[in-house]
This record gives structure tokens, C-alpha cells and sequence, in this order.
């Protein structure tokens, strides 16, 4: 998968190093605490997949169409109807077309941050994003409050992803492929399998020397969080690295090629496969970045001539895949961008940042398909009826999840912190 350029000509790469430390790490810890209200008992989802659209696509051109529009508003793509009636998508987008009772549209979702960045972290942790805080991303909330198998990442990013640690530290952040997963090629990750040129005994007495030098700072990392989290995020890696259930997790190489065809021989389609593959095994959270949205100019032609295809491809696969499998319903899977796109189209048949109005994509997990919730204006410029903004999609997700939203962190300071501050349950997801 290559690198996209954002407007700002920032690559997607250097911002994700935007707070490193927190996004090297690998996570497998957290007691769960599942909220004791009866209401949220009856969610089922235990894994997430969560599909970051990175650039924004444009709701106009895919789930949101504007068919009555002036032309300068609906652009070139028309409308076909999904298996749910009532229900219309974009020409271009037939597979999901065929699945849309297996996951919920969300139109009209708004918020008023038009910059990658900040728009990013917004959809990307649930909570508009402040300068005094860093807020954890959905796998790090996850991957504290489920427990994982110690043999496996709890946090896998493919290949990676701007959601952090934040506030709850190290300990909680992703494990990145840095890769992503090419059709007919076999796929490792450094890190999860031994140097082949380090001896296994050699690895152990590495490991002794390293739990000596423990027992020696000991002290110190009692009151330092930072060394504290190194150390558990050193005793968790060397479970993963030598753990043959983790090598074998990422091995598509024993997907049967049916399967991996019907995802798609792209990058994309290839990252989902993997994700649905490392769900199954028993990861808890898995991220798949999938960039160049960005369509300031000519973008019809890049959604025609490739981006949606590829969309259709993966997302169609890792709803029929899940659910052919028994799976849907034990993982809850989030798709979005940071923003849509103008309803207007520019001079250079483009369209620029729009968050007033965008569309957001949720299935599984207890979540009810075949729906669509919330909508737009008739040109696709602001929501109308109930707003649905970023807080309301993630108390969501994370009730899905059987995570209660209002629980309360402490940040290193000892400031309390609810996970999604002024969220609420969208019901009629769940109804």
C-alpha cells in the first residue's frame, strides 16, 4: 500500500509519528470491566475491526448519493438499488450493494473540524481533540478493558495507524505491520517471529539478563509510569515473539486462495483478509489504514479508477467473510474518514473538506444492518433531524462492545477523564 500525501502535503507516515512512543508499543493487558447495567449486558461483540478511510471520501460518491441534485452538486455516478429496499448506493459500489443488510449507514454525521489532523483524531478516539490532553484511540480503550491471550497482540495496526496509547500510556498502544499483505506472497511482521539467526536458547538467556536488570531498577520503576509501562510492554513481546500461535495468526499463506481472491488481489483487500484472520484467532482490536481519499481535483476519475473498487472489494468480504464464519456478531466493525467532501463540486472536478455532513458505516457486534440512521439535506451540505456527531458513533461502537462509555480514567496527573465524554447510545441501532 503506498504512501498518500495529504492537502497539506504532510505525509500520512509523519503524522502518525505525531507522539511516537505511544504508537510503537504493543498491548495485550487490562482487567475487564464491563459496565453492571442491564443494558449493556446483552452486547456480544468481543474483537473490533476498525477501517480508517484516510482523506475523507466523499458521501455524495458513495453512500449518500444525491440523485435530485443539481448536477453540480450529484456529479457523474448514479444510484443502484442494495438487497434492502429503499436503500441506494453508488454504481461503482455493487458488492456492498449485495451485503447492506449485514451492516448500518450513518448519514449526516457532523462535526466542524476541517483539518486532517484534527478531524482524524476526532473520528478516531471519539472525542474532539484538546491541546492539554491525548486522548487513547478505540484500540487502546479496547485492548485495556478486554482481556487478550497473552500469545497475541491485543492491538494490531495494518500496517498503521494514527490512534495511540494517549493518556493511558504505552502499555496500550498498537503493535504496527508497517506492511501491508501482497496476493500470493507470504507475510511476516518483524518482531513477531525470532531472528532466524538468534538460537532459541540465546533468546531465553536474553531475556534472563533482561529480568536481572529488572530486579535491579526495580526500584526505580515503582515510581516512574514510563519505565514501569517499557517494562511491560518488554515481558509481553517475549511472549508474543515466541509464540507460535502468533506467527501462525498471520500466516494468510494458509487462507485457502478462494478465500483471498474474493478479498481482493490489492493491498486493501489483502490488509482485510488479514484482519478477519487475526479477529478469528483472538485478537481484540485490528486498525486497516486505507489512504488517498483526498480528492481536491479529478475525483471521479480516482474514485472510478480504482478506490472504490478496492473498497468494494475488502469491505464487501470482511461483512460476508465474518458473517459466513459466525463472527459478525462477535465483532463489531467501524468504517469511516475523518470528514466527507464538498456537495459542490470545484473547478477541478473536485471535492474539498466537508465534516457538516459525512457518512459513517457500523455492523456486527449486535449492531442491527439494513438500515440506514440519520440523513442529509437534499444536496448533501448538513444533517437534518437528529444530529449524530462523533461522540454519539463511538458511545455507540463502544457499547457494541460491552464497554461503558461513561467509565472514568485516571490520567497520569490524576485528572479524571470519561472514555467519550458527552456521548450517547444511538438506540435505534441496537432496536
Amino acid at each position: 500500500m503506498k504512501l498518500h500525501y495529504l492537502c497539506s502535503g504532510i505525509r500520512r507516515r509523519d503524522f502518525i509519528k505525531a507522539g511516537v512512543l505511544g504508537s510503537m508499543g504493543i498491548s495485550l493487558a487490562g482487567y475487564l470491566r464491563l459496565a453492571r447495567s442491564g443494558e449493556l449486558e446483552s452486547t456480544q461483540a468481543k474483537s473490533a475491526i476498525f477501517i480508517n478511510l484516510a482523506g475523507g471520501p466523499s458521501h455524495l460518491d458513495t453512500f449518500d448519493m444525491k440523485p435530485q441534485a443539481p448536477s453540480e452538486y450529484r456529479g457523474e455516478f448514479s444510484p443502484i438499488p442494495t438487497n434492502v429496499p429503499g436503500i441506494q448506493f453508488c454504481e461503482h459500489l455493487p458488492k456492498l450493494a449485495h451485503c447492506t443488510d449485514l451492516f448500518a449507514i450513518l448519514r449526516g454525521v457532523s462535526h466542524s473540524l476541517a483539518a486532517h489532523a484534527l478531524g482524524t483524531l476526532y473520528m478516531n478516539t471519539g472525542n474532539r481533540p484538546i491541546q492539554s490532553l491525548s486522548y487513547p484511540g478505540y484500540g487502546a480503550v479496547v485492548s485495556k478493558e478486554r482481556p487478550g491471550d497473552p500469545e497475541l497482540p491485543a492491538f494490531v495496526a495494518i500496517p498503521d495507524t494514527p490512534q495511540s496509547g494517549g493518556y493511558l500510556g504505552v502499555q496500550f498502544a498498537p503493535l504496527q505491520t508497517n506492511a501491508v499483505p501482497v496476493a500470493g506472497k507470504p507475510f511476516s511482521v518483524r518482531g513477531i517471529a525470532p531472528n532466524k539467526e538468534i538460537p532459541a536458547p540465546a533468546l531465553e538467556r536474553r531475556q534472563k539478563l533482561l529480568s536481572d536488570l529488572d530486579t535491579v531498577f526495580n526500584g526505580l520503576e515503582k515510581n516512574d509510569d514510563l519505565i514501569s509501562g517499557l517494562d511491560e510492554f518488554s515481558v509481553e513481546a517475549y511472549q508474543i515473539i515466541t509464540s507460535p500461535k502468533a506467527r501462525e495468526a498471520f500466516d494468510l499463506s494458509q487462507e485457502p486462495t478462494a478465500v483471498a481472491e474474493r478479498f481482493g488481489k490489492h493491498p486493501f483487500g489483502q490488509s482485510c483478509l488479514l484482519a478477519v484472520r487475526l479477529v478469528a484467532a483472538g485478537v481484540r482490536f485490528v486498525t486497516v489504514n486505507f489512504g488517498g481519499w483526498d480528492t481536491h481535483s479529478n475525483n471521479f476519475e480516482q474514485l472510478k479508477n480504482g478506490k472504490l473498487a478496492q473498497l468494494d472489494d475488502g469491505l464487501s468480504a470482511t461483512f460476508t467473510h465474518l458473517a459466513e464464519q459466525g463472527l459478525l456478531e462477535s465483532t463489531s466493525v467501524f468504517v469511516t474518514g475523518e470528514f466527507g467532501r464538498t456537495p459542490k463540486i470545484n473547478p477541478r472536478a473536485g471535492r474539498d473538506h466537508w465534516p457538516q455532513a459525512m457518512v459513517v458505516l457500523l455492523g456486527g457486534g449486535g449492531m442491527k444492518g439494513g438500515q440506514v440512521i440519520g440523513a442529509s439535506d437534499d444536496r448533501g451540505m448538513a444533517p437534518v433531524g437528529d444530529l449524530i456527531t462523533p461522540e454519539a458513533v463511538a458511545a455507540s461502537f463502544y457499547h457494541s462492545l460491552g464497554i461503558d462509555f461513561t467509565k472514568e480514567y485516571r490520567t497520569p496527573t490524576g485528572r479524571p477523564v470519561m472514555i467519550v465524554r458527552e456521548g450517547r447510545i444511538i438506540q435505534q441501532l441496537f432496536s
